[in-house]
């Protein structure tokens, strides 16, 4: 077991030498990362249908922070939404929500052939409320949204689609050894990706 450590250190230290990830003790860095670097997130809100009144349910969305790229990310997880969604029913009752997003969702963890679980497998969990953006807000999720995600463009004109940021209050890192490391929003938003 403490070779395995040793080795899963050694990798994390040569990783972050490289410049591929931040180095864990930027825990702030890792979440901007973490977010800019997935295409979705698992969303839990507490449901507020008949059967499931007030239990969690969690459910996948696509999302963005900017359109790809090193230098693209504002930190802002995007959403386009409709009423339609069992989810954002939930939302209407009660806006508060938690986002999940994970290096598993991309081939750095299938790479290092670590497991979604292993906590070198980073991932980050956001707690806040989901919110419609402005007029002037929805032209950067739009950005954002359809520079990842083009097929949203064609996606049915009936069905009222909106955009909507996850308005952050709390930010839990797992990206070490060790357990989660709580982020400020302050300081999520003031370092650079």
């Amino acid at each position: 077991m403490a070779g395995l450590l040793l080795l899963c250190t050694a990798s994390a230290l040569l990783l972050t030498a490289v410049g591929a990830i931040p180095p864990p003790e930027e825990a702030a860095r890792m979440a901007r990362f973490v977010l800019h670097s997935c295409d979705w997130g698992a969303l839990a809100t507490l449901s507020a249908q008949e059967g499931l009144r007030g239990r969690p349910f969690a459910n996948i969305f696509s999302l963005s922070d900017g359109p790809p790229g090193p230098f693209g990310g504002s930190g802002v997880p995007y959403l386009y939404l409709t009423d339609m969604e069992i989810s954002v029913q939930d939302l209407e009752v009660n806006s508060n929500a938690s986002l999940t997003v994970s290096l598993a969702q991309t081939p750095y963890c299938r790479r290092h052939r670590y497991d979604p679980q292993n906590p070198l497998c980073a991932h980050i969990i956001f707690v806040g409320s989901i919110v419609k953006v402005n007029d002037s807000e929805a032209v950067l999720a739009k950005k954002a949204l359809f520079s990842r995600h083009p097929e949203m463009e064609s996606w049915p004109k009936d069905h009222n689609w909106f955009f909507a940021k996850f308005n952050i209050t709390n930010i839990w890192v797992l990206d070490y050894f060790g357990g989660l490391k709580t982020v400020t929003p302050e300081e999520y938003y003031s370092v650079k990706p």
